[in-house]
């Protein structure tokens, strides 16, 4: 059994023709999907830092660094399971501009994917009163031990540096997932080919003319 699917879908282009997509197995689907929700939650919690205060306050910073944590650990598995289980190439209908940029993007994520929360962890790990870090209440987690034990001026520099990279890293966030966006919508409504099945199923099934699990 292979590691994604193929099936034949019918284009709605102008002119009729039976198209093959090769979609990304469950398990790549599950990492893209459980990562995109977990990156969205912290970003709607970080708009609302500015806000609100106290015990609460502390609170929800907790469940941010959780949701870090949380997305540095998933993306060093989904790393490992691409590197076992090379995804599958491009749908045929995509230019080769269109490629390009899809690599550049899905690097970029990768890259955020682990940047954010490593900065995140070390501002965490340099505040000049650090609070333990607690994922989502019940596991304690360390602060990177390097920085622990830094002179006080070194690791006050390096909390500039880490905020300054988090906030860069946010905007970033921000550019990809607009371009990510853009270009799935292109691809669904404008396009009208089959690119956005590939990482939602229930897409390929809705219209396609027959199904063939890979071998």
């Amino acid at each position: 059994m292979s590691s994604y699917d193929i099936v034949v879908m019918e284009s709605r282009s102008p002119e009729p023709m039976n198209d093959r997509v090769v979609r990304f197995s469950y398990v790549a689907i599950f990492f893209h999907w459980v990562v995109a929700a977990l990156i969205l939650a912290n970003i709607l919690i970080a708009w609302q830092f500015h806000s609100i205060h106290g015990a609460l306050g502390s609170a929800i910073l907790q469940i941010h660094k959780s949701i870090g944590i949380t997305i540095l650990l998933l993306s060093v598995l989904r790393l490992m399971w691409r590197l076992l289980n090379p995804p599958p190439p491009f749908a045929t209908t995509m230019q080769a501009w269109e490629k390009g940029a899809a690599k550049i993007v899905e690097r970029g994520f990768y890259f955020i994917m682990f940047a954010m929360p490593l900065t995140g962890w070390a501002i965490a790990s340099t505040l000049s009163l650090p609070t333990p870090i607690m994922l989502f209440g019940v596991v304690h987690w360390p602060y990177i031990p390097s920085l622990g034990t830094i002179p006080f001026d070194q690791k006050l520099r390096m909390y500039g540096l880490s905020v300054a990279a988090h906030h860069l890293l946010a905007r970033i966030t921000y550019a990809l997932l607009a371009l990510h966006v853009l270009a799935a919508l292109r691809h669904q409504f404008l396009k009208r080919d089959a690119v956005l099945a590939r990482m939602i199923p229930w897409l390929a099934r809705h219209g396609a003319i027959a199904g063939l699990q890979g071998s």
